[in-house]
């Protein structure tokens, strides 16, 4: 019997995501990614028991290296102005997003969503993380008394849902190219006002 190695582990995902890159989600094969690791099918599927599965890997992996930084600093904000912090978050998010190889991954696992349980798959091990991640730093504001109290995980959706309206909904329609510096700090700011209009703390909102 084999033992599994988080190594190995690491080095199918960096080839996976070198052949998904090159032949899209579709084109990719478990042959082929086996071919390329140096090993046989069965050691693959060993760590990874579907195509879908580690396409799911692969993007999380991307992601986690992008999104680890943008929660740590949230984190480490401290009591500068909420707008600010928040604004600073949304920015470097959306370039994240709304970047074309996150685009491209978004619409392969839309796209595969009916057929398999990617869906689940990718949610579970990516945005609900991000989600809950943004949900504790929004409590803490709460208790801090800068926001109204609410049920953060609900805010946290929101606050998303605000930021992707204007960015990453259309980009995954084709509806626009790459967002520029500029237009993303405008959406950002946009989307930021309106969650804060929403969840401005009772004392700043009477009369």
């Amino acid at each position: 019997m084999r033992v599994k190695t988080e190594a190995k582990r690491e080095a199918i995902v960096q080839v996976a995501s070198e052949v998904f890159r090159e032949l899209g989600f579709e084109g990719a094969s478990m042959v082929e990614i086996a071919a390329r690791v140096g090993g046989s099918r069965a050691t693959l599927y060993g760590y990874f028991s579907s195509k879908e599965e580690l396409f799911v890997a692969v993007i999380h992996a991307s992601a986690k290296s992008h999104f680890d930084p943008i929660f740590t600093a949230l984190a480490e904000e401290g009591d500068d102005e909420l707008e600010r912090v928040l604004q600073r978050f949304g920015e470097k998010v959306l370039a994240v997003v709304c970047s074309q190889e996150v685009i491209q991954a978004h619409r392969a696992v839309i796209a595969e969503s009916g057929r398999s349980d990617i869906g689940r798959l990718f949610y579970e091990g990516g945005p609900k993380k991000g989600l809950a991640e943004l949900a504790g730093f929004l409590e803490q504001q709460m208790r801090k008394g800068r926001l109204r109290k609410a049920d953060p995980h609900v805010a946290a959706a929101h606050l998303t849902a605000l930021l992707d309206s204007e960015t990453v909904r259309p980009s995954l329609l084709g509806m626009q190219g790459p967002l520029t510096r500029k237009e993303l700090r405008e959406a950002t700011r946009r989307a930021v006002q309106v969650f804060l209009g929403g969840y401005a703390p009772a004392s700043t909102t009477a009369g």
